[in-house]
Parts: structure tokens; sequence; C-alpha cells
């Protein structure tokens, strides 16, 4: 059973904090009320702050660069959340899911129950689910939410926040896994909060972690949550919408799944919180407006509204995207104090040393969608397999690996998901057949990290018929009637990210765990590891 029960911690915010630098941040212009709604401010209009975090996947104890400072890490984060909200005791802490899932180490090795511990001691108010909060299967999924017991770390309380999720529905009973909708109530104002997971959810989860699971239209979910939530007088609605969007930082050329969404679904809704694809987005769309800020916690979104008392709707509504650079604030002692509790815990394992590397090696792609660590980990998974080629998907790489000595840890946190390797055998024409599914119709592209191969693909040639040259390491060309072995993860051997040409091979073999493959592939090395060159895919 969920518990409604808030864990405040206290509030430390100094004036001159209060009052001081928040971060680089970016404002969309004002949306006043809808036509037909009334538009009136009255003088004893309520003013209600909405903090909100998407896609912070567990980062709790990393930390990244942006715009050459540094940004992220729990207690940085807790730190601008309390600040903000010691500004306004109208204040909601919300978010739109993918809080775990991929997670640091810190995290992911006690269950991130970490990360729910942390949400927990903030006070969050309401989340969704994301994609990642299904990584390891519906029961601890259940597990992290409810509370209950896990071999590893013991009993869980859960979190102390309702999740809502308004198109995630058993397939067998048609009933929803959570409720679709919340009401939350702020200083005697009623605003409803309905929960969407993005229609993507089947190819960006392994299949057996939805099983008897089905992601519903989200247009229709949403709609029949509003007339629900109208029949109780709820005239604020908030969609947390674990969906894509994306906007320039003047609120001009919105897009994504969210985007779509708002231009869609009932016009009562007044506000969207993205996530999904780690954006930017703070636009006025059909007079609603869609937020997002970024993932991670590097930043956060603080949205502003006012509601009439009279008419209980959002008669105002404005944003920003607040980045947690740690100039200018100091990190929060408490979730501080948690973090290093954690790191403690995992420290014999995160800390080992594999080996040595001579420079950074970034997962940041090239023109052709080829990355240096991608090539590094294609590598590992080939030998690992001792198979003609390799293919991983770049949405498993999480981090860089940085220069110096490597650690477990740091492995880890490039490779979090415990992908199984499994090897089957296609011709030249199914191997082909993949790459072709890498591009498509909607414009969207999945460039996997090759081993043992090399090809060329046309950005003008149509879909289906964009690979040329495809050859193996010797440059011999690929028959398209031979036959060869392949090494990919379970998530891709199940037809993850759309490859459902993977699905099926000949002859699979279940070898080890990506990580532990990655491991063995650079300690077996006799010299320090060296970024692979990025030759392997060429565009034209």
């Amino acid at each position: 059973m969920q518990k409604n029960t808030k864990k405040k911690v206290q509030v430390f915010a100094s004036t001159a904090l209060a009052l001081g630098v928040f971060g680089s941040s970016f404002a969309a212009p004002i949306a006043e009320a809808a036509p037909g709604k009334d538009a009136a401010v009255s003088n004893r209009g309520i003013e209600v702050q909405l903090l909100g975090v998407n896609d912070w996947h567990g980062q709790i104890d990393v930390v990244r660069t942006v715009a050459g400072k540094q940004a992220g890490g729990a207690e940085y984060l807790a730190a601008y959340l309390k600040q903000r909200e010691a500004t306004n005791k109208n204040t909601l802490l919300i978010h739109s899911g993918d809080m775990t899932g991929g997670s640091s180490p810190a995290s992911a090795l006690l269950q991130d129950e970490p990360t729910v511990e942390i949400m927990n001691e903030l006070g969050f108010d309401i989340g969704t689910l994301g994609n990642h909060e299904f990584d390891r299967g519906v029961d601890e999924l259940k597990r992290l939410l409810d509370g209950g017991y896990h071999e590893t770390t013991g009993d869980f309380e859960g979190a102390n926040f309702p999740y809502v999720a308004a198109n995630v529905v058993y397939k067998d009973s048609g009933k929803n896994l959570l409720p679709a909708y919340n009401i939350q109530k702020v200083n005697g104002m009623k605003i409803g909060f309905i929960g969407v997971v993005t229609k993507d959810i089947k190819d960006v989860v392994i299949a057996s972690a939805l099983e008897n699971i089905e992601v519903t239209d989200s247009k229709t979910a949403v709609d029949k949550a509003v007339a629900e939530l109208k029949a109780q007088g709820v005239e604020s609605i908030v969609v947390l919408a674990h969906a894509p969007a994306t906007s320039s930082t003047d609120g001009t050329n919105p897009s994504g799944e969210s985007v779509d969404l708002a231009n869609t679904i009932n016009d009562e809704v007044d506000i969207i919180l993205g996530a999904h694809n780690h954006a930017y987005s703070d636009a006025i769309v059909d007079n609603k407006l869609v937020v997002q800020g970024y993932s991670y916690g590097t930043a956060f979104t603080d949205i502003d509204l006012v509601i009439d008392p009279k008419t209980k709707d959002i008669v105002k509504k404005s944003a920003e995207v607040v980045t947690t650079f740690h100039d200018g604030i100091e990190p929060d002692a408490e979730v501080k104090a948690m973090v290093d509790g954690y790191k403690a815990a995992v420290a014999p394992l995160i800390e080992r040393e594999v080996g040595t590397s001579t420079e950074a090696i970034t997962k940041t792609s090239d023109d052709s969608g080829e990355s240096a660590l991608g090539n590094l980990i294609a590598d590992s998974q080939r030998t690992a397999m001792n198979t003609d080629f390799a293919f991983m998907n770049p949405g498993g790489i999480r981090a860089d690996l940085n220069a110096g000595p490597i650690t477990w840890g740091e492995l880890y946190t490039i490779q979090p998901f415990g992908n199984i390797l499994v090897s089957a055998t296609y011709t030249g024409q199914q191997i082909k057949d993949v790459l072709e599914q890498q591009f498509r119709a909607d414009n969207k592209q999945t460039v996997l990290q090759v081993s043992g191969l090399t090809y060329t693909y046309s950005k003008e040639a149509p879909i289906g018929s964009k690979i040329t040259n495809l050859e193996d390491a010797d440059g011999n060309t690929i028959a398209l009637d031979k036959e060869y072995t392949v090494t990919v993860n379970n998530f891709l051997s199940t037809g993850g990210d759309g490859f459902s040409k993977l699905i099926g091979g000949k002859d699979p073999v279940v070898g080890p765990v990506d990580l532990d493959a990655l491991e063995a592939y650079i300690a077996d090395l006799d010299a320090p590891v060296s970024a692979p060159a990025t030759n392997r895919i060429s565009v034209q």
C-alpha cells in the first residue's frame, strides 16, 4: 500500500541564500488563462510553486560538467530544492520518472533504495514511472514504491509519496498497475496530477520486464483521468509525462511526444512535465506549459502558478529551468551525510582497480554515430563470445571512461544494467537488415556500436537501402548468403530499441554479464587502454 505521509526535512535556507545565485536559468513567456476560463486573477490569488525533477537515474554521487562548471550530485540538488521551497510555503516536489535505473553504484548496488530514501527525505509529493523504473521487473518496481524485503538489503519502507500512471495496465485484467491520478491540496486548492509513460517503452525496456504489462494510448488515458478529476471539482491539472519534450530557450520550436500530447489532450490540462530525452523544454503549447529540466540532477524546473480561489483554476503559469551549479551555494549537509554513508557501504567493491587508461574515452558520437567508448565495449563483447561481429546499443552506455586508474565502480557506472551477452548465427542479409533498422521513417535513428565489421551508410538513400560497403575487419565483403556469428546483449536480442531483426538468431549461446566482459577485456590487455579509432562507420 502506498503511503501518503511526508517526511519533510528542516528547511535551512538563509535570507542570503534565498536571494542569492540560483545558477543559470531560462524562462519562457508567461501564459495567461485560456479563452473561456476566468482570466481574472483576484487579489487573493494563491501562488503555488512546483519543483520538478526528471531522469535523475540514481546519480546521487555523480557530478557532471555543464558549461565548464560542476553541477549535480544529490547534496547540491537538495540544497537548490530546499532553497526554492523556502521562498513559497505552497510548494510541491514532483517528478516525471526515471528517477531510478541506470544508476551509479552507490544507489544501484543497494537496489536503488538510496535514491528513494533521498526523495523521501526531501519530501517529494508525487511522481510517475519512467521506462527505467521497470529495469528489474514489476515486482521490484512495486517493492521500491510500496516497501518490502530484498535479500541484498533486507526490509525497505518504500516511497512515502504516491506514484501515478494512467496508461500502464495489466494485460490479463486491464486494471491499472498504479492509480491513474492523485489529488494534492495546496492551501485549500486541489491540483490533480496524472501520470503517463512514453509510447516507446517496449523499444527501450527488456521484454521480460514488461511481462503482463501493457502501455495504452496516452491521450485516451489522460482524457479519461481529466473527466474523473473534473467530476470531483478539480480545475487545476498537471500531467507528469515520461515522454520527450524539447524547445528553444525562448520557448520557440517545441517538439516531442509531450508536445504532441499537449496539442491533442483535453484543454483542461494546464501543465505537462516531460522527460525521457534529457532535454530542455519551457514552452507554451496549446495554452499548456510544457517543461523539462535536462537530466541526472544537473537541473530542475521551477514552475510558478497562480490559482484563482473562486474558480479553482490556474490562471497564470510560468517556469524556469535551473542548473544546479556548485558555485554560490553550500551542499545540503543532511543529504551529503546520506550519500557518504551509501558510498562507504559499497566502497570495497567500487574502488577496486581493474586497469588504467591513457586518455579519456568518451561515449560522444561523431557524425556517423560511432564513439570510441562504444567501439571499446563492442570489442570486449566480441572477444568474450569469440564471434565474428558484435553490436552494442548506445543507450546502454551511460558515462565516459576517465583517464588514469580504472575502477570497477567506474565500469559499473558506464554499464549499469547487468545485461547478459548472447551470441547467435545470422546470414549476411540478416546482418544488413539489422543495420538498416537503425534508420526509421520518423527520422529517429539508433546507430549501433560495432566490432569486427565496417560499412557506409547514405543519409539521402531511402529507408531500407542505406547500407553499402559492408565488410569484415579484414576488408572482405560480407556475403549476404553466408552465415556469421554475432554477439549482442539480451536487450537487443529480444528486439530492444526496435531491432526486431535480431530476434530469432540460430544456435543462441548465453555468455557473461556485459560488465564482466568489459572488466575481463581491460584486465587482459598488456598495456593501458587507449581509445579505439572511430573508423568503422562512414557516412555519405
